[in-house]
C-alpha cells in the first residue's frame, strides 16, 4: 500500500515538473522572441545604444526603471503617455542590447540620451522616468537643461537616505538584484509566488489585496514584461549600486511633475519630498496608496496629469 502511494506521487511529482518545466520555455520562448531585434542599436562613444520610438507630435525621452527597457518604455507609453506624443524609449546602460561599461555612471547615461538625440535629429524633449530611471533623467536635465522642456517622475529614485525604511527598501533591492540574474529564478519567483514578488517591488498587502482587475492586469503585464530577466541583470546590478544625484537636482531649470505614494516600500516618499523641496518650482502629486504600484493604480489620473504638463510645456 505504502509502495503505491509513494509510486503515484513520485508520478504526480514528475508531472508538475514536466508541466512547470514546459510552461517556463514556453514562456522564455516568447519573451526572447519579442525582444529578440525589435529595438534599433545604434554605436556611439557610451557603447551601444538600443531604442524604439513610435508616435507622432511632442517628443518625448521615456526612461524604464530597473529590470526594464525599451519594452517597459514602451508600456509606460501604452498605460500613461498614448500614441499623440512622439516617444522614444532607449535601453539604458545594462539593458537587453544597450552596452554596460564598467565603471560607467548615470551621468554617462544623461551624456548618452544626448548622444540618441542628436542621431534623431531632436533638439527638445519632454523627459519621463519611472522608479530607477529617475536618477539618469534627472541628470540629464542637470547637464543638459536646453534639451529638457518638462520633466516627470513617477515614483522615482532620487536621494540616499540612512534611515530604517531606506535600509529595507534597500535589502529588497538587494534581493531582487539576485533574482534578476537567472530567467527561471525570477520565471518562478513571479509566476508561482505572486503576492510576495509584488511586496518586493514595492507594495503593501493592502495595495495587493486592493487591486481591481484591470489594474492586476497591467502589473501582471509589467512583470512578465520583465521576462527575460538575464539580459538585464547587469543593468539592475548598476542601478542598485549607483550613488543618488541627491543636492545636484537643485540646478534643474526644467518644469518639474513628481507622482508618489506616500506608502511606496521600495522607492522610499522621502525621494518625492526631496525633490519637491530642491528642483525649483516641483509640483508634487501624492498619493496615500498605491505603493510602488502607483502607476497602475492611480493610472487615469497620473496619465491626465501628465500628459497636460507636458503639452503645456512642449516647446512645439
Amino acid at each position: 500500500m505504502f509502495s503505491r502511494i509513494l509510486r503515484w506521487m513520485t508520478l504526480g511529482l514528475i508531472a508538475v515538473v514536466i508541466l512547470a518545466s514546459t510552461a517556463y520555455f514556453w514562456d522564455m520562448n516568447q519573451a526572447y522572441d519579442r525582444v529578440r531585434g525589435k529595438g534599433t542599436v545604434i554605436p556611439s562613444p557610451y557603447g551601444d545604444i538600443e531604442y524604439t520610438e513610435g508616435g507622432s507630435g511632442s517628443p518625448v525621452l521615456v526612461i524604464h526603471g530597473s529590470g526594464g527597457g525599451y519594452d517597459q518604455g514602451e508600456l509606460l507609453v501604452q498605460a500613461v503617455l498614448g500614441e499623440q506624443f512622439h516617444w522614444i524609449t532607449p535601453s539604458r546602460f545594462g539593458y537587453l542590447r544597450s552596452t554596460f561599461h564598467e565603471g560607467a555612471t548615470w551621468d554617462d547615461q544623461a551624456h548618452a540620451y544626448a548622444y540618441l538625440l542628436d542621431q534623431l535629429g531632436v533638439k527638445k524633449v519632454a523627459v519621463v522616468a519611472l522608479s530607477q530611471g529617475g536618477p539618469s533623467a534627472l541628470l540629464f536635465a542637470v547637464l543638459h537643461p536646453e534639451r529638457v522642456s518638462s520633466l516627470t517622475l513617477i515614483s522615482c529614485g532620487v536621494a540616499s537616505s540612512a534611515t530604517t525604511d531606506q535600509t529595507q527598501a534597500n535589502q529588497k533591492g538587494d534581493m531582487l538584484t539576485t533574482i534578476y540574474k537567472y530567467d527561471p529564478l525570477y520565471w518562478a519567483s513571479s509566476k508561482l509566488f505572486k503576492k510576495q514578488f509584488m511586496e518586493l517591488l514595492g507594495a503593501n498587502d493592502a495595495v495587493i489585496a486592493g487591486l481591481t482587475p484591470e489594474q492586476r492586469e497591467l502589473v501582471e503585464h509589467i512583470i512578465d514584461y520583465m521576462n527575460p530577466v538575464s539580459p538585464r541583470s547587469a543593468g539592475v546590478m548598476f542601478d542598485n549600486r549607483a550613488a543618488m544625484p541627491n543636492e545636484r537636482i537643485a540646478s534643474i531649470q526644467a518644469p518639474t511633475l513628481i507622482f508618489h505614494a506616500t506608502d511606496d516600500t521600495l522607492q522610499l516618499y522621502h525621494n518625492a519630498e526631496f525633490a519637491a523641496a530642491t528642483i525649483p518650482g516641483a509640483k508634487l502629486v501624492s498619493f496615500e496608496r498605491g505603493g510602488h504600484l502607483v502607476m497602475s493604480v492611480e493610472q487615469a489620473t497620473i496619465r491626465t496629469v501628465m500628459q497636460q504638463h507636458i503639452l503645456d510645456h512642449s516647446s512645439e
